[in-house]
């Protein structure tokens, strides 16, 4: 017997399938590039000794494939209970949020690094993380709270995504790119201090600040929230959302390994003139006392 689907319905269903086929390719893309820095992260991990910095490290790494995982159930699951689908999308917000903290973590340290362990540079940029993250959680689980949950009729058709208003959704991401701004417009101000000082190029003075790790994170903010004027399907905004948790995490991961790697081979060469990991370890050591 053959039925009829209304037009939401089938716009429904194939929001879902685009969702599913995005999920996919994300989770081949994040496992690529884990197999792809293996050897290097290994060697990071068995050689590099354990603080807190390292910790975060290994949090700000290994929590996107908890969040892979749950986003492929997510996906992939029937979902004809709601509650169910709720509660899934709960989980998959807070290992989302927890990506996105520990990824701004990496950024705020390298900061702090740059402006030559300045305290009330880190006490500011601290305060103000709390302060955007405990807004973005708020923000964020009302949303969902408030939200209703969208499914498929069409027999073959898995999965659920929540379905919020624009407002609830670049909020919290307009609160993160004002933060990113800030973190951007500091590197900025090294960037010229230092430009002035020495006889080095501006292109190598960014590269060395890492000042394209920054604006790839500003931009990918930027993205979320233009989000809602860009599409009217909110099947998009949880596409976009984790494309920021995966990239986010990717570039704090790798910016670490990139600097623990330059420390071990110039240490105590004056060649080069950059901000070593044991910088950053002595920006670890400060946070304990904060």
């Amino acid at each position: 017997m053959q039925m009829d689907y209304s037009a939401d319905e089938i716009a429904a269903a194939r929001s879902l399938q685009y969702l599913a086929y995005i999920c996919t390719s994300m989770a081949t893309f994040w496992t690529y590039d884990y197999v792809c820095s293996l050897h290097e992260e290994w060697k990071f991990l068995r050689r590099s000794r354990w603080t807190k910095v390292k910790a975060l490290y290994i949090i700000a790494r290994y929590v996107p494939f908890l969040f892979i995982i749950t986003d492929i159930y997510l996906n992939f699951s029937p979902s004809e209970n709601s509650k169910k689908c709720k509660i899934l999308v709960n989980i998959y917000s807070s290992l989302g949020v927890m990506s996105l903290t520990c990824s701004e973590c990496f950024f705020v340290l390298r900061t702090y690094a740059l402006w030559n362990s300045n305290r009330i540079v880190l006490v500011a940029m601290l305060s103000a993380l709390f302060a955007i993250i405990a807004s973005f959680i708020g923000i964020c689980f009302s949303a969902i709270a408030t939200s209703h949950v969208t499914t498929s009729v069409v027999p073959g058709i898995t999965g659920c995504y929540r379905s919020s208003t624009s407002v609830q959704f670049f909020m919290p991401f307009l609160l993160l790119l004002v933060f990113q701004l800030g973190l951007f417009i500091l590197t900025l101000i090294r960037v010229f201090q230092t430009w002035r000082t020495s006889n080095g190029g501006m292109h190598a003075i960014l590269v060395r600040h890492n000042i394209f790790y920054y604006a790839c994170g500003l931009f990918l903010s930027a993205v979320n929230v233009l989000a809602p004027v860009m599409f009217s399907d909110p099947a998009y905004y949880s596409l976009l959302e984790d494309l920021q948790a995966f990239i986010l995490a990717i570039l704090a991961t790798r910016m670490h390994l990139h600097l623990w790697h330059i420390d071990r081979n110039v240490h105590g060469s004056e060649v080069l003139v950059c901000i070593s990991m044991s910088d950053i370890s002595s920006a670890d050591r400060t946070v304990t006392t904060v």
